[in-house]
């Protein structure tokens, strides 16, 4: 049954994406390739989208999963799936804060969840940049270095990233207009 699946995949997903929305872009990856519920090209979409709209970037993108895969009920099991583990650790933790706050293994243990966050965030960076920038599959047919490439949006990155730096405008403007000149670039 799909919606039980949807809940059992995102609840691993929730478990071990430590770190925050980036941080399930890796488990989302290969979800998509385990599953074919999706391409990498809609995971690309999904991040646009989830970084524009309001709410935790992971629990929008769940929701959007679950909701294409299973419509309304699909999307609300994806994303208590991906919300579950992190409420139960936190009811854990608060449970247990006020005992074991001052102690050295926590101390330790903690320290060596932030190298692993920093990794999976930088992975799903790497995996966004390699998306939105470069066109292996292109290059492989063609071998031409240009080709390699995507032009156009490292040029409109870079053109952002010197508005941006110049005009301190509100980060909401430059959405809007992202999003207007993704639309008439793909019409």
């Amino acid at each position: 049954m799909i919606y039980l699946r949807l809940i059992y995949e995102f609840m691993k997903i929730g478990l071990f994406a430590v770190g925050g929305g980036l941080a399930t872009l890796p488990f989302l990856k290969d979800l998509a390739i385990k599953t074919g519920w999706y391409t990498i090209e809609d995971l690309m979409n999904m991040v646009a989208v989830s970084e524009s709209t309001p709410g935790p970037l992971g629990v929008n993108m769940s929701t959007f999963v679950g909701f294409v895969r299973g419509s309304f009920l699909g999307g609300i099991c994806a994303t208590l799936g991906l919300v579950i583990p992190s409420i139960a650790i936190i009811i854990i933790i608060a449970i247990m804060f006020k005992k074991f706050k001052d102690s050295p293994i926590i101390e330790k243990i903690f320290f060596g969840i932030r190298p692993a966050s920093i990794a999976l965030i930088a992975s799903a960076g790497y995996s966004v940049m390699k998306e939105a920038l470069f066109n292996f599959e292109l290059y492989s047919q063609t071998n031409a270095i240009l080709d390699l490439f995507k032009v156009s949006s490292i040029i409109y990155g870079v053109i952002l990233y010197i508005v941006f730096s110049k005009f301190k405008l509100h980060p909401i403007f430059y959405i809007l207009i992202s999003a207007v000149i993704g639309i008439i670039v793909k019409f």
